[in-house]
């Protein structure tokens, strides 16, 4: 018998089997968003290891480029070239709604071209490339954040889903079967009495 106390009427017996699928419905559609965000997951989880392989070229691109730089201009020399002039760079952020999750994708825009006050081929190439690899930083950590916000919603929703589908649903199910041995003992009375009532 269902902990709480439950009526078995007819009319209950019908809201009962309206609430359960209600219910249900509610599960297939926390199912159906589990899914989606899953394969979303995965798709930014490729974006991030892809993303990752880059920076590890870049990162050996730019050291090859950095010594270059500092054989052909001495390191002493190298750290009073013109820096690298970043105030012309914007950072652009755009954001895509995916289930109600704001997705992020950045970008560092630079209309200017870089390191164009670099003395040498060898200290220009530097520049650049230091540059190109910030910008894949900025594009990895929104990346991150993205992945961060699918996964926190992923957790609640299957979270959620689970209570619905190993502890509400049971219960339904269990009230239900309640409900109509109840009603089946019930209608077996009835049908005594009246055999009874005839026969007298």
């Amino acid at each position: 018998m269902p902990d709480t106390e439950v009526l078995a009427t007819r009319v209950a017996f019908l809201e009962l089997k309206d609430e359960r699928r209600l219910v249900q419905e509610g599960y297939e559609l926390l199912d159906e968003k589990r899914v989606l965000l899953a394969t979303e997951i995965m798709r930014q989880l490729r974006h991030y290891a892809s993303l990752q392989e880059e920076l590890a070229e870049l990162r050996d691109t730019a050291l090859a480029a950095l010594e270059a730089a500092v054989s052909m201009h001495g390191l002493d020399e190298l750290t009073v070239e013109p820096k690298l002039n970043l105030a012309p760079a914007l950072l652009g952020v755009h954001q895509q709604s995916f289930l109600g999750l704001k997705l992020l994708e950045a970008q560092l825009e630079d209309p200017a071209a870089p390191a164009e006050q670099a003395a040498t081929p060898e200290a220009r190439a530097c520049a650049l490339t230091y540059r190109q690899l910030m910008s894949r930083h900025v594009e990895l950590a929104a990346c991150a954040v993205s992945l961060r916000r699918l996964v926190r919603e992923y957790v609640r929703t299957e979270r959620r889903a689970r209570a619905l589908e190993n502890v509400v649903l049971p219960e339904i199910d269990e009230s239900l079967r309640f409900i109509e041995e109840q009603l089946d003992a019930l209608d077996q009375e009835e049908a005594i009495r009246v055999r009874n009532a005839a026969a007298a």
